[in-house]
């Protein structure tokens, strides 16, 4: 399927602390065997999806989905990561042209990553709003401009992803090539917040399920949503 360039976004699939009921945030967690198995689902949504690039967070979560997603993908290209660190870009480098050609590019960096929960992170939600009160703790979890104890807001995470979002991914959709994002509940409502013109209220209404693919056709600088 190829008709019209493609955005997928996709959140990334149950971590353990999900699992668990914690703020998580920053805190590098990987996937459960619930999360693995969503990736895989999610992925089978858009194995027929041409991909030409993949950008996804700094973050072990979002990029285990990723990597899950592409399993079962028609093409059965290879993702690779594309290291920043010299040494890794340097020996990391493909000298076959015809492995080359059977890869995906695989970008990532922290101005995808999760809203950062500050003091929050590792607690229990629950535990939580005994000690705060549930009205506080919703405060911190879904107002736009209010941020948690040392952490960010989602103002303050949109300001960092949108950016990079504008800078790195759209020159790809200008090229007409499709663009896969694995991600994070926060980092990628601020996407979709920008993609639909969103309000800062109709931002916090926006729920984003885990390992269910969103899809955009990109035309003309427009963003039409599939699914």
């Amino acid at each position: 399927m190829r008709s019209g360039t493609k955005l997928i976004l996709m959140r990334h699939g149950q971590s353990c602390w999900n699992q668990k009921n914690f703020f998580t945030g920053w805190v590098d967690v990987p996937l459960t065997e619930k999360g693995i198995q969503e990736a895989i689902d999610g992925g089978r949504k858009i194995k027929d999806i041409s991909i030409d690039v993949i950008f996804t967070s700094s973050l072990i979560r979002a990029q285990m989905t990723a990597f899950l997603a592409m399993l079962h993908h028609h093409s059965q290209k290879v993702p690779v990561l594309i290291h920043h660190e010299k040494k890794m870009k340097e020996w990391g480098r493909i000298y076959s042209e015809k492995a080359e050609d059977g890869t995906i590019p695989v970008y990532y960096s922290w101005h995808l990553n999760e809203r950062m929960y500050g003091e929050l992170q590792g607690l229990n939600k629950d535990e939580t709003r005994e000690k705060y009160g549930k009205e506080q703790v919703h405060i911190w979890r879904r107002s736009y401009a209010t941020a948690p104890p040392e952490g960010e807001s989602l103002e303050m995470t949109a300001k960092r992803t949108l950016p990079y979002f504008k800078s790195e991914v759209v020159p790809f959709l200008d090229q007409k090539k499709n663009v896969f994002i694995s991600a994070h509940g926060n980092s990628l409502r601020s996407i979709i917040m920008h993609l639909d013109n969103l309000s800062e209220e109709e931002v916090l209404k926006l729920e984003i399920a885990t390992g269910d693919p969103i899809v955009y056709e990109y035309t003309e600088k427009k963003w039409k949503r599939f699914s």
